[in-house]
């Protein structure tokens, strides 16, 4: 194929219409009231909230991909309330540049709040787009703020080191970053997650709360409790199929045939063991999550790859 010709591009199974969230209008972003005077805007991929008080407007991440649609969403809403539209306050989920990349578009002086990780990481990251929040706590802090509650909690790593719960109880709703993608299941490596313990665990931890609006921070609407519930269940059936598929594969028959070449060998055992783990893990969930024949394998593989690292499962000490 040449540099000019059309690539063949694979097809994938129909999405589930459970999936799909509301159009984005012309300017390319959707945005609607979540409860009371908490906001969500989404461009279809990410998403982002805002919460409108006495004391200006609380900005809850600020993704590039919707960028100055932020402003323009929370202009909209505050025209049609007869509210301020500053944005006084930005609160960081986590540390990444897809979700807070877009943070400089904001006053300067805004107060900035976040985990101390979060702080430690982008002052090491040093992007101009992304300043550090001057504002952190280590495992829990009310915030109080236009006479809103705003609950945030660090349960330890997940996704990131840094990742944390945005808990608005007086709004029934909760907000977590890159664990569950309402409808879908996670991209690559479990949404790209650094801790896969952790990761498994934070369903559990959001679940623990009193909500009942869920914001995962991507794709096109919000979630419920049974989204949840339906993420935990995928992982699940991950987790035990990968373990079935470390006790199936004898890896030295791939270094018996591959000899020197030890990388081969090695690619060999772990493929072979990320198709066994995926395959009836994609046949279940195909059509009941969206992506399920996309993305399952790498995600199979980076379970299976915590279950031998992390929890030591299938080690043979040399005898």
């Amino acid at each position: 194929m040449s540099a000019t010709d059309a690539p063949v591009l694979p097809d994938y199974a129909p999405v589930p219409r459970s999936a799909i969230g509301p159009a984005v209008n012309e300017q390319g972003y959707y945005v609607d009231r979540v409860e009371r005077n908490l906001y969500w805007v989404t461009d279809g991929t990410y998403q982002s909230a805002f919460l409108t008080t006495s004391d200006g407007v609380v900005l809850l991440d600020a993704p590039p991909t919707i960028g100055n649609n932020i402003r323009r969403a929370v202009d909209e809403i505050a025209a049609a309330n007869g509210v301020s539209n500053k944005v006084n306050y930005l609160i960081y989920s986590h540390h990444h540049a897809d979700h807070v990349g877009a943070s400089s578009l904001f006053d300067k002086n805004l107060t900035r709040i976040g985990h101390e990780e979060t702080r430690r990481l982008l002052l090491r990251d040093d992007d101009p787009a992304r300043p550090p929040n001057e504002e952190t706590f280590q495992d829990q802090r009310t915030l109080e703020i236009g006479g809103e509650r705003i609950d945030l909690a660090w349960h330890g790593a997940n996704h990131s080191p840094d990742n944390i719960i945005i808990h608005l109880p007086d709004h029934h709703t909760i907000m977590l970053i890159d664990i569950v993608n309402p409808g879908w299941v996670p991209v690559y490596v479990s949404n790209l997650t650094t801790d896969i313990p952790g990761y498994l665990e934070a369903p559990a931890n959001a679940l623990a709360y009193s909500w009942t609006h869920f914001i995962g921070g991507h794709v096109g609407r919000l979630g419920t409790r049974d989204d949840v519930k339906l993420h935990q269940q995928y992982m699940a059936d991950i987790f035990e199929s990968s373990r079935k598929a470390i006790d199936a594969v004898d890896p030295r028959q791939y270094y018996a045939h591959y000899g020197e070449n030890k990388w081969a060998a090695a690619r060999g055992h772990l493929d072979e063991t990320t198709r066994l783990a995926a395959q009836p893990v994609i046949q279940k969930h195909t059509g009941v999550l969206a992506g399920a024949d996309i993305f399952t394998e790498s995600t199979a593989f980076w379970v299976m790859e915590s279950i031998r690292l992390d929890l030591g499962y299938g080690s043979q000490v040399h005898p």
